[in-house]
């Protein structure tokens, strides 16, 4: 049977302005703190391996990823100040998925395409999804970091409401939805005495298998 498709009333926002205005001016915030950070940094360092191409989708002037050598570190941001003030990016590009939700990227181009704690922005999460496994190799992951800050006027209705684990699920059917996902893993990776850490990590199939 194929996933339950998503309800409308879940993706709605307070703003519904075109987000290229809500982005103009540069924002150097985050939406955890820093034990939080660390937290995700050493997640990452688990789970991508020195020498891998990594997608940060959603970036900002900050990646959160550790001290590791990667072989391409592309930034897929809103903002070019921001982007540019990253350090950890080899390239970057401004780019608004919420109009545009397919990636410009060839297919097959990274080993992991990461978010970190921006997936609540989404208005297309399923198409997102879909051009996520297409840039992803087989046997690549789509690793999205979660917590419990945002600009709430542009997050979407259901992470205003949901909890962690409601919020883990959601992005769950994401992958469910656009197919080629094996089952996610849902980790939770909040410090002690720091801001939540949900995160939600599927694997493209190395053999694709009807969904």
């Amino acid at each position: 049977m194929p996933p339950m498709p998503l309800a409308p009333e879940l993706l709605s926002r307070v703003d519904d302005s075109p987000d290229a205005l809500f982005y103009e001016l540069p924002r150097m915030v985050t939406h955890i703190d820093e034990v939080t950070i660390t937290a995700l940094s050493d997640y990452y360092r688990e789970i991508l391996p020195p020498g891998c191409a990594v997608l940060d989708l959603m970036s900002s002037w900050v990646s959160h990823l550790p001290d590791v050598s990667y072989r391409r570190v592309a930034g897929l941001g809103m903002n070019k100040a921001e982007l540019e003030a990253n350090p950890q990016l080899s390239e970057h590009v401004v780019h608004d998925l919420n109009e545009d939700p397919e990636l410009p990227y060839d297919d097959k181009s990274f080993d992991a395409v990461v978010n970190a704690v921006s997936i609540q922005y989404l208005i297309q999460p399923v198409a997102v999804f879909t051009s996520i496994r297409r840039v992803l190799k087989p046997g690549g992951i789509s690793v999205v970091a979660m917590s419990h800050r945002c600009f709430p006027t542009k997050a979407i209705q259901a992470f205003h409401y949901l909890s962690g684990s409601e919020r883990q699920a959601l992005v769950s059917h994401y992958h469910a939805l656009a197919g080629g996902f094996d089952a996610p893993e849902q980790i939770d990776r909040s410090p002690p005495n720091g801001d939540p850490l949900w995160i939600v990590r599927a694997r493209r199939r190395s053999v694709p298998i009807e969904d």
